[in-house]
């Protein structure tokens, strides 16, 4: 298969899971509504299912996996955003008990911030426990404990804290001067998004061998159409 062969295989997977994200939408968001205005305080759900979903799994930063492996899959999503929320609960986790654990995909997380100021914070928060090997594990529980967005509760220190402390980071002292100084690295992330024509969460990319430059997928509905994007892409 030629390279501009495989580049518009993966436009016509992007395409198709466009109508699929659509049906997901309305799915996803009755998974997550059942704890949004639940969370957003400092007695945490969802710890253990985090740790045991990510125990064993490398992280670097905001990577998830082996930084080596052959194929990047690269979420641009907001801390905020309950849709986001569905899928690291329903969509993701196959990818990452499977693709991800066996070192074929290594899963990225970036900030495409579109709900508010307080998604800013959360973001920033969210890079300084990936500074100390505990991005992922952040975002996860994060996303299971939401709130009403923009409530007050995803910039509130204890809370965050809270997180921080459930994800792993071990010298919050540091987490707390490093996420004072990654707010541009928030912005930074969220004009990438722009740029690959990305304005809503969450919203997926894929880098690999057969694809050259990073090929945007929009919002795949499924577990299925993300991995038929990774072989695109392998």
């Amino acid at each position: 298969m030629s390279a501009a062969e495989r580049r518009s295989r993966l436009l016509r997977l992007a395409a198709g899971a466009a109508f699929l994200a659509l049906a997901a939408v309305l799915v996803l968001i009755v998974v997550s509504a059942t704890g949004n205005g639940d969370g957003g305080d400092t007695k945490l759900e969802g710890v253990p299912e985090v740790k045991e979903l990510l125990t064993g799994i490398p992280q670097h930063g905001m990577l998830l996996g082996d930084p080596q492996a052959p194929v990047e899959l690269i979420e641009f999503g907001d801390l905020q955003c309950p849709i986001c929320a569905g899928y690291s609960k329903e969509i993701l986790p196959p990818i990452m008990e499977t693709r991800v654990r066996d070192g074929e995909v290594k899963l990225a997380f970036r900030n495409l911030t579109i709900l508010g100021a307080e998604s800013v914070v959360a973001g920033a928060a969210a890079l300084a426990a990936g500074a100390q090997g505990h991005g992922w594990s952040f975002v996860e529980i994060f996303y299971r404990n939401q709130a009403e967005e923009e409530s007050g509760y995803a910039d509130d220190e204890a809370f965050l804290k809270a997180i921080a402390r459930a994800a792993g980071v071990h010298n919050l002292t540091k987490w707390q001067a490093d996420r004072r100084q990654m707010t541009q690295k928030v912005e930074e992330t969220t004009e990438e998004a722009h740029g690959l024509g990305f304005s809503g969460t969450p919203s997926f990319a894929i880098q690999g061998p057969q694809t050259g430059e990073i090929q945007p997928l929009g919002s795949p509905g499924s577990t299925d159409s993300l991995e038929s994007a990774i072989d695109a892409a392998g």
